[in-house]
């Protein structure tokens, strides 16, 4: 049995007790993937898992929390999941998880970069590390390493750490590599008054859709958001850096503790401004600080949501 039949089968015998399982379909063509919604056993036949699937579908759960859901998830997505049960955003007695583990997901900006715009996709083939795109009557081949996200290339967790039902076998890859980026590390090189003109030059491009906003699995505010709310009246409407810069930052700082590094705000940004770079660099100040790395642990709480008398890594008592 493939893990796709096997996955299939375990939300067959689930279903009947759910109102929805969350998975993915094809797309409007063969090299893009959709969020599925099943709710009744024909649905289920329209279940796709592998590269393509690159939407974490934790993002749906606070939105169906009083509903019973069925989730298909890979490692970043869990931790995600995990990340909302920490904070009783959704109740895991209303949640069914399959969990997978994952070999990387597909940067169509990428493929886009590599190959142009191919216009209409025909078939869509991964093979031994080989990405075969067929579009019209001519066939493209990528190395898949080269056109994966790149989340992908230093995760720690490719299996998912959550789950009541694992799909397959685990990846012992797992917690196998330490999360450094080049641009990272490039990034910090730089003095800070050229980080800041490369961030004015960054927000000068954002057109303030809020995609980076809504694709946030920890973006849970919604309507109360601060980039919209008129009472009080925080952020303007303009679409000029230095508001843009403001949501940004609020936005990053919202996360602070919370961020799991899924990418889903990097992949929606349709201006594709480097946003992981921004979260990266907060995330390693939470882990250098707090010690802690947001989504792993189900009984573990975010450092800004716990309080301690003295921080084991803030020395107050020698200023």
């Amino acid at each position: 049995m493939t893990g796709l039949e096997e996955l299939k089968t375990k939300i067959l015998g689930a279903l009947p007790e759910l109102d929805v399982v969350i998975g993915w379909e094809q797309g409007y063509d063969a090299l893009n993937a959709t969020p599925l919604f099943i709710r009744k056993p024909e649905d289920v036949e329209r279940l796709i898992i592998g590269p393509l699937c690159a939407h974490n579908l934790a993002t749906y759960l606070p939105g169906l929390k009083d509903k019973k859901v069925g989730i298909v998830v890979k490692g970043c997505d869990s931790r995600a999941v995990i990340e909302l049960l920490q904070e009783k955003l959704i109740n895991k007695d209303n949640i069914t998880i399959f969990g997978l583990k994952c070999d990387g997901v597909v940067n169509l900006n990428k493929i886009r970069k590599k190959i142009g715009d191919l216009g209409q996709i025909r078939k869509v083939v991964f093979d031994s590390g080989i990405i075969t795109i067929t579009a019209g009557e001519t066939d493209h081949q990528l190395k898949f390493s080269e056109v994966r996200m790149d989340k992908c290339d230093t995760c720690k967790y490719p299996n998912a750490l959550l789950f009541d039902h694992f799909i397959g076998t685990p990846d012992d890859r797992q917690n196998g590599i330490e999360p450094e980026h080049i641009s990272d590390a490039e990034f910090e090189k730089m003095s800070l008054e050229d980080r800041f003109a490369f961030w004015k030059q960054e927000m000068s491009r954002c057109v303030r859709c809020y995609a980076c906003r809504n694709a946030c699995p920890m973006c849970v505010c919604r309507d109360h958001c601060v980039a919209v709310t008129r009472d009080p009246h925080w952020i303007s409407q303009e679409n000029d850096t230095a508001d843009n810069w403001m949501f940004q930052m609020i936005h990053v700082m919202h996360l602070t503790g919370r961020c799991v590094e899924c990418g889903e705000c990097e992949r929606a940004c349709p201006m594709d401004i480097p946003l992981m770079l921004l979260r990266r660099q907060m995330n390693k100040g939470v882990r250098d600080v707090f010690e802690y790395e947001a989504g792993i642990d189900p009984q573990g709480k975010p450092p800004l949501l716990t309080f301690k008398v003295e921080e084991d890594n803030i020395p107050e008592r020698e200023w």
